[in-house]
């Protein structure tokens, strides 16, 4: 690095620095093969607006609680070293940074955090699910639907198949949890389905007294054969044991026989586990909490109504709420009204209006539109799963706006004396149960508009208070940015010095699979094109080649991805799958290193894609045209699949 490009980098280093908020608000630094990751003390300390404006600087994000920072492939390893000798900190690894990371977080933000990692894995399933009971409801209350056979069939249908997802959610929840803990996925099936058994009595029907339950003696205490219907932190909690005993035995066990003993033992000790600790652990709490809330609704008035509306939703994330339907149906037998129903209703639509509020605020976000509004529409019909895990919960203050909102709902419960005569559906359904003395369909309306405007409001209000940025959209490139003259990287300069090109320089496809545009790719540094146009790949082979004749510019140390430097002097970025930085090299083989010349159609690495598909992540395959030589433009070829060589675009001179 020569002395002129160093004071270059020093100085980006310093007001990156002085606008992360000091050097004692910055715990550690690493980068990736395009970006500079900050772990921050404060991340509100940094002024991310003015970062964009920093020379050089492509994009600023922050995502995963590190402060992401667009450089491009090759300068960003410089300007990381600079930054970090500039503040006597030695560069992490992406994993100890993510360490890191966890370690600056409190125990009930990382217990937030692991809780959110778990159900975003399933959430595509909940939502499916979220939208098929609410078109069910819809149907079942439709008298024409129950006249026609066609009709009712489809209403039948699909019944059934919300019924399967929701009264399958524990071993859904079971897979999730081992996989986030570190364990083999299957095994959190295994013990899924041990949850669910058709050998054990049916939880509901073991609650309502209409099934004879089995009790074992071992060791002297009784064991109930009840199933674990709709345990959700039963789930968790034994998906944590299983994940930290999968793990443990993997590590013990002897490797002549590990592939037998080790599931063995996993599954054995889990069970036992299972049926004599965190089983009645968890009931015990659902009970507890049960009684306690029913308690406070029945004895302190407009306040107990208000706590409970307020925290229902919270309760739906361990998923106990299953239980009030017990409660709802002896309410009905004793009394003939059911005051859980609307609280629990004007709760829902709270969290509803807080998802509104957070999509207020994120307007401009295509993320945030594509988490919130089927989000919302799940909610109207009286599920919020996707709109808790996948938003409210995920950036935490909407949680709270929501609670806020159902507490406000509940009051006004209370005050226009709002009950139903049934239970089982909430929200705009759920009006056709509503009491309708005392104009009882006119104070469900109200209630349900107050509690929504209510979370809405009070997400709007803690979002701004607490400038809470934890959207993982990046910045939008700046107007000026297209115009710089200054390369973008080292390489740039070196390459500016170069004739332009004389011919048109073909691309070629650099891997079997269906060939698209970047902006299809589902990563807004790519999609967006920060770094440049390009193409992307979806492959059908473990193999990525060389798009042209180039020398190596760049290995990163992930493996992840290579940089290449055209004949004509075109800087190529090739980034393998989305996010893959974190495995940290593991299922990625390489063929080439930093300064090789390679020919079109040298195989530059070989790639596990199914491997790294089973660790949920997107193997789609990114080429950036970071650096065209000057006058260069490209010409991208029509979608279609490829094979290995095929033309999908020229870099015209």
């Amino acid at each position: 690095m020569d002395t002129e490009k160093r004071q270059r980098y020093e100085k980006i280093a310093a007001e990156i620095v002085r606008l992360a908020g000091g050097r004692d608000n910055i715990l550690g630094v690493a980068h990736c093969a395009t970006r500079l990751r900050l772990v921050l003390e404060d991340n509100d300390r940094a002024d991310t607006g003015s970062i964009e404006n920093v020379d050089l600087v492509k994009g600023v994000f922050v995502a995963g609680d590190q402060l992401q920072i667009i450089f491009g492939a090759g300068l960003v390893n410089d300007v990381c070293q600079v930054l970090a000798e500039s503040i006597h900190m030695d560069s992490m690894s992406l994993g100890d940074l993510k360490t890191k990371a966890n370690k600056r977080m409190n125990p009930l933000q990382r217990a937030v955090k692991a809780l959110s990692d778990v159900f975003i894995e399933i959430m595509p399933g909940i939502l499916a699910a979220a939208l098929l009971t609410g078109l069910s409801s819809v149907m079942g209350n439709l008298e024409f639907v129950e006249s026609n056979d066609t009709l009712y069939g489809i209403s039948t249908l699909v019944n059934i198949a919300s019924g399967a997802i929701f009264g399958f959610l524990p071993l859904c929840v079971a897979y999730s949890t081992v996989k986030r803990f570190g364990g083999r996925p299957i095994m959190g099936i295994v013990m899924g389905c041990i949850m669910l058994s058709g050998s054990l009595a049916d939880a509901y029907a073991a609650a309502q007294g209409t099934v004879e339950v089995t009790t074992l003696h071992i060791f002297g205490l009784p064991v109930e054969l009840v199933g674990f219907q709709g345990g959700i932190i039963v789930a968790l909690l034994i998906g944590v044991v299983t994940a930290k005993l999968d793990l443990f035995f993997e590590k013990k066990v002897p490797e002549v026989v590990r592939l037998l003993v080790s599931p063995l033992l996993t599954t054995l000790v889990s069970s036992f586990l299972l049926f004599m600790i965190i089983g009645p652990v968890g009931r015990g709490l659902a009970s507890g909490i049960t009684a306690a809330l029913v308690w406070m609704t029945q004895n302190l008035g407009a306040f107990g109504y208000a706590v409970f509306s307020g925290v229902q939703q919270l309760i739906v994330i361990t998923g106990l709420h299953h239980v009030f339907g017990a409660i709802e149906s002896q309410l009905l037998v004793d009394t003939g009204r059911n005051f859980l129903n609307p609280l629990m209703s004007v709760a829902i639509i709270a969290q509803g209006g807080a998802v509104l509020g957070y999509l207020a605020r994120n307007a401009q976000d295509a993320r945030a539109k594509e988490l919130c509004i089927p989000s919302f529409v799940s909610v109207l019909f009286g599920i919020t799963e996707p709109a808790l895990f996948g938003v409210n919960l995920r950036y935490r203050y909407p949680i709270i706006g929501g609670c806020i909102g159902g507490a406000i709902g509940g009051a006004v419960v209370y005050f226009t004396n709002l009950a139903a005569l049934g239970f089982g559906t909430t929200v705009v359904p759920g009006i056709a149960l509503a009491d309708p003395a005392n104009n009882g369909y006119l104070n469900y309306v109200i209630a349900h508009v107050t509690a929504l405007a209510a979370g809405f409001i009070f997400t709007v209000l803690l979002g701004a208070v607490l400038e809470k940025k934890e959207t993982s959209q990046p910045a939008a490139p700046r107007a000026e940015e297209s115009q710089k003259t200054q390369p973008a990287a080292p390489r740039a300069e070196e390459s500016q010095k170069t004739e332009p090109a004389a011919v048109s320089e073909e691309i070629g496809a650099f891997a079997e699979g269906s060939y698209t545009g970047i902006e299809k790719v589902n990563d807004p540094t790519f999609s967006q094109k920060i770094l440049g146009d390009g193409a992307a790949i979806v492959p059908e082979d473990n193999r990525i080649y060389a798009p042209a004749d180039a020398v190596v510019e760049m290995v990163a140390d992930t493996k992840h991805a290579v940089a290449l430097r055209t004949k004509a002097g075109n800087g190529i970025l090739l980034h393998v799958g989305i996010d893959t930085v974190q495995l940290g090299g593991k299922y990625f083989t390489l063929h080439v290193s930093q300064g090789q010349s390679v020919k079109k159609g040298d195989c530059l690495m070989e790639v596990d894609f199914e491997k790294i598909a089973g660790e949920g992540y997107d193997t789609t395959i990114c080429l950036i045209f970071a650096e065209l030589a000057e006058g260069c433009h490209v010409e991208r070829e029509a979608e279609k699949h490829v094979a290995v060589g095929d033309k999908i675009a020229v870099i015209a001179g």
